[in-house]
């Protein structure tokens, strides 16, 4: 494993670890032994990245900790994989442009105990394991190599031109307490960050890549794109 690889597992564990539900910070430390996450009930939270590097990303926690308690959630509105959905998008974001997938629970042990993970033990200032977080690079030769071609990129996002992807259209958001969430009900109305006749924005699995006008055609919604966002406006 070159030092190329290891700079890229350390930076996505310690641009996750600062998104987790905790009532005190963690710090992700590399996890010499290899297994020693095991044992520990339920599913972990398993995630892959698609791009020019290509990852496999996940979250196991301790039996005794609550993810949705420590985000301070009690309701069955609000799934494990809702609350930790930021920190795996926070830990892809270090490996360029791609496209995070849906996140899941599942067996951990598929991706935990393959040659190819890193796996980082989650704790806290006295020691305590809370958990452990896991990341196995799918794609070495991209990261490893030097500079490559522009063509050799696009190649290798050709292999997934036959992969679905969810297009969202959004007209506006709001940030709202959970409290506030669970108080919704018939009849109440939400205001969004955006003025009437304002663009809705269009995103390809949660990432902005246009603008666009809402229109309707036979009767049902559509949207009229009227910008394609380059790649740094994109990211930004």
């Amino acid at each position: 494993m070159t030092n190329t690889t290891q700079t890229i597992h350390v930076d996505a564990a310690e641009a996750m670890v600062g998104l987790l539900p905790s009532p005190i910070p963690l710090v992700a430390v590399p996890e010499p032994v290899t297994g020693a996450w095991s044992g520990q009930t339920g599913g972990a939270v398993i995630a892959s990245f698609v791009g020019s590097v290509s990852a496999d990303i996940g979250i196991v926690f301790e039996a005794a900790y609550s993810v949705t308690t420590s985000a301070g959630i009690d309701s069955a509105l609000v799934s494990v994989v809702d609350v930790l959905r930021p920190a795996l998008e926070s830990a892809a974001g270090v490996l360029g442009t791609g496209v995070l997938g849906e996140a899941r629970v599942e067996e951990a042990s598929a991706l935990f105990d393959h040659d190819e993970t890193k796996v980082f033990r989650l704790t806290g200032k006295a020691g305590a394991t809370a958990g452990w977080f896991a990341i196995r690079v799918r794609d070495t030769a991209v990261i490893n190599s030097a500079a490559r071609p522009a063509f050799d990129s696009v190649g290798k996002l050709g292999r997934i031109n036959s992969v679905e992807m969810t297009l969202t259209v959004e007209i506006g958001r709001t940030r709202m307490s959970v409290r506030d969430v669970l108080s919704l009900e018939p009849g109440a109305v939400v205001e969004l960050d955006r003025s009437a006749g304002a663009p809705a924005d269009v995103l390809l699995n949660g990432r902005l890549i246009a603008h666009g006008e809402i229109v309707v055609v036979d009767q049902d919604y559509a949207v009229r794109i009227t910008r394609i966002l380059d790649v740094a406006e994109s990211i930004a």
